[in-house]
């Protein structure tokens, strides 16, 4: 680090604390040439994500609209919060886990179709009719065909002995 009154590399950390609730670190240094001191402060650099939504908009990532999805989803069913929570956090280590600055809305929704679908087939079934946005009775009776056809797979799957 150079010092900032005489310009030389020649600086050491004297004191180092965490600030901001310890998202980022406050740094006293001296410069070995001047003995000036000076406070420097480290930071995580985050990489904000964007959504690009249907009709091409950009807008920044907000988590509280895919919880507010599968809450929605999930009304007057038998899921907790904690499980609610639980699957976004799991949604969200996916998205971030890719490392690229942009997803489609279209993939996240496929993300969270995947989790309500392990949650609970009722809430599924109710995110998917607006997500897939059905355009008829058919089209819905279909997909809960699908689910009746997974659950009943699940029913019928042999158990292991213990």
């Amino acid at each position: 680090m150079k010092c900032p009154y005489c310009g030389k590399d020649d600086t050491r950390v004297i004191d180092s604390r965490p600030v901001e609730e310890n998202n980022s670190i406050r740094r006293r240094r001296v410069c070995d040439s001047c003995k000036r001191r000076f406070t420097t402060y480290e930071k995580i650099e985050t990489i904000p994500l964007v959504v690009i939504k249907k009709d091409n908009i950009r807008e920044p990532y907000d988590r509280s609209k895919i919880e507010g999805g599968i809450l929605r989803a999930c009304h007057k069913r038998p899921v907790s919060v904690n499980q609610i929570k639980h699957a976004v956090d799991e949604i969200e280590v996916e998205i971030f886990n890719r490392e690229e600055k942009e997803i489609s809305s279209e993939e996240i929704g496929e993300l969270v179709m995947s989790k309500m679908h392990e949650l609970d087939p009722v809430a599924y079934v109710r995110f998917a009719s607006v997500y897939r946005e059905f355009k008829d009775v058919e089209t819905f009776m279909d997909e809960l065909k699908n689910v009746l056809r997974t659950e009943n797979h699940k029913k019928a799957a042999p158990r292991r002995k213990k």
